[in-house]
């Protein structure tokens, strides 16, 4: 049990002391933004197939 708390207490404070040092407060640099482009999700893509298609097997008997 005081191992556990000392665990907890230790990954509290090394989360605080970095919760202190991210920029969080006004705006973010442009750098840490993501990139606002649009994907085409109409265009289809071209799947390869490796292997037999899947089957499941509905008894378990035969293989």
């Amino acid at each position: 049990m005081f191992l556990l708390s000392t665990v907890t207490l230790c990954c509290g404070a090394v989360a605080g002391a970095v919760a202190l040092f991210e920029p969080t407060l006004g705006r973010a640099p442009a750098r840490q933004m993501a990139e606002r482009t649009p994907i085409d999700v109409t265009a289809p893509t071209q799947v390869r197939v490796v292997g037999a298609p899947f089957e499941p097997n509905v008894n378990p008997r035969e293989r």
